[in-house]
């Protein structure tokens, strides 16, 4: 398996790497990580809270999952990715998607870079 990890400011283009990429390859040899899958779940706090958060800060990112599903899914296992609503600024607590292992994982997102371990499970870092 080869993970890529494709970092950059907002507007940079990560996007249309990501798109890039996956035109070139099937859709049984790639799948994506959105970064913003992985944003805490913030559910306990009030709603007017939630909303005065910075997303933009490595703080806002539940790394340790985001590790774990990468590595589970090298060892080969299916994982089951939090969907992450920007209305309600939380995660769904009946909704997930299932992603199965592949040849090759991208990771995309603008903080990505900022957690050492998450870097070292990437082959490849590009930065947009």
């Amino acid at each position: 398996m080869l993970v890529i990890g494709i970092a950059g400011g907002t507007g940079s283009g990560k996007t249309t790497v990501v798109r890039e990429i996956t035109q070139i390859l099937s859709d049984s040899e790639v799948v994506v990580i959105p970064q913003d899958s992985y944003y805490k779940d913030n559910s306990h706090l009030p709603l007017e809270q939630r909303l005065e958060l910075n997303f933009d800060h490595p703080d806002s990112i539940d790394f340790n999952l985001l590790i774990k599903h990468i590595k589970e899914l090298k060892s080969g296992k299916a994982v089951e990715q939090p969907v992450y609503s920007y209305l309600t600024c939380s995660r769904s607590k009946t909704e997930t998607i299932k992603v199965k292992p592949s040849k090759v994982v991208i990771i995309e997102g603008i903080l990505i870079f900022t957690s050492p371990e998450l870097r070292k499970t990437m082959d490849i870092k590009v930065f947009v």
